[in-house]
């Protein structure tokens, strides 16, 4: 029996058409919170049907997705530091990964730190939402240890402090809540969170 005929092009309207309405989720999610957010206000702000909508539903795996889409702009489940799209920031000379790394860091949580607490709002009513918070979690642990060893790999981390606790401190600066106190909240500008998380990194995780 002959594979099914898939069509290129097909496959391409249909990522575009995902695209679309993963961007306008991120938009109406932010704006208007988990329980607010109605798959008719995400089709009309995407130009799609609602059926179109649903069939890359329900809303929690909605915002699952919206929330991987917007962060690194993939929905893989897998850690940051072993997906091959970050692979120049990880080859970056020891003078530009830091940088570099928070660079991507920081445009990464302007795009998510008001979509976060939705999901923090979202598991309160939807266990699966739960879930993958925690699994996000884990990764994000795992990520912040991954890139303290490679910072002492590289020289960089000069601190006597366990791994662990620097893993810790890291992901603490780096969370969405701080992009979203510093720069939604008290009027910074990204660059100038962008200039703070690097002195406070060098200062906080890298120093003796």
């Amino acid at each position: 029996m002959a594979p099914p005929y898939v069509s290129p092009l097909r496959e391409a309207q249909a990522a575009e058409t995902r695209r679309r309405i993963l961007e306008s989720a991120a938009i109406v999610f932010s704006t208007s919170g988990y329980t607010g957010t109605s798959l008719a206000h995400i089709a009309r702000d995407a130009g799609v049907s609602v059926e179109t909508v649903k069939q890359n539903g329900p809303k929690a795996a909605l915002l699952l997705a919206t929330f991987g889409h917007a962060f690194a702009g993939s929905e893989e489940d897998t850690p940051l530091h072993q997906r091959r799209s970050l692979e120049g920031i990880r080859a970056l000379p020891d003078d530009e990964f830091l940088p570099g790394w928070l660079g991507f860091v920081a445009a990464a949580n302007a795009r998510v730190a008001r979509l976060w607490p939705r999901l923090l709002e979202a598991a309160l009513v939807d266990a699966e939402v739960g879930e993958r918070i925690g699994a996000l979690q884990r990764n994000r642990a795992l990520d912040m240890r991954s890139v303290v060893t490679m910072m002492r790999e590289r020289g960089m981390c000069r601190s006597a402090r366990g791994d662990d606790v620097l893993a810790a401190s890291l992901s603490f600066l780096i969370s969405p809540e701080s992009y979203d106190q510093l720069v939604f909240e008290s009027g910074w500008t990204p660059e100038a969170y962008l200039d703070w998380l690097i002195d406070a990194v060098e200062r906080m995780i890298l120093s003796e």
